[in-house]
């Protein structure tokens, strides 16, 4: 029998895992509707050669785009997760290192970016945002449990009866 305190645990997890797809298929649609912007807020960050702008800037709303899919059907909840957290960490740290540079950009997360005017970066709200976005994949990675997901209708979940966190260590532990 399930418990409360689980019913409240998978609820929580869903909509972490939810809310984390929807940030990576609304930024990836963004980007991909524009790709030409794209393009320049990737350059804007002034880090990369310039024979890997425009790869980079192809391959991250697919990669963005991905990533929800995956996320939004629950499948490879605990991959997709750590992969999120990976991304967070390469985007925080391109800001970052933008802000430490004295560059005056639009970090371009959710589409548009560039140069903007000196004084209106947001840094440390665009930091803080994507921290938050990497909590929300830090708790999948610990508990990936949650509702409606395909992880758990082909077994890689719970185990069948769908009941405990420990039906699922068992099998994971079983297949190692």
């Amino acid at each position: 029998m399930t418990r409360p305190s689980q019913l409240v645990l998978d609820a929580v997890g869903t909509l972490a895992r939810l809310g984390l797809a929807a940030i990576w298929l609304i930024s990836g649609a963004l980007k991909i509707s524009d790709s030409g912007q794209t393009y320049i807020a990737v350059k804007a960050y002034d880090v990369l050669p310039s024979g890997l702008v425009s790869p980079v800037a192809t391959a991250l709303p697919l990669i963005e785009l991905a990533l929800g899919l995956l996320l939004l059907f629950g499948l490879g909840i605990r991959i997709v997760s750590v992969l999120s957290i990976l991304m967070f960490a390469v985007l925080i740290a391109a800001i970052a290192q933008s802000w430490v540079r004295g560059l005056s950009i639009d970090c371009g997360c959710f589409g548009g970016g560039g140069q903007v005017a000196n004084g209106q970066t947001q840094y440390p709200q665009e930091i803080a945002r994507d921290t938050g976005f990497a909590l929300l994949a830090v708790w999948l990675v610990a508990r990936p449990w949650t509702w409606l997901a395909l992880d758990g209708w082909l077994g890689r979940g719970r185990g069948n009866s769908g009941e405990t966190g420990d039906d699922y260590r068992v099998i994971a532990e079983g297949n190692q």
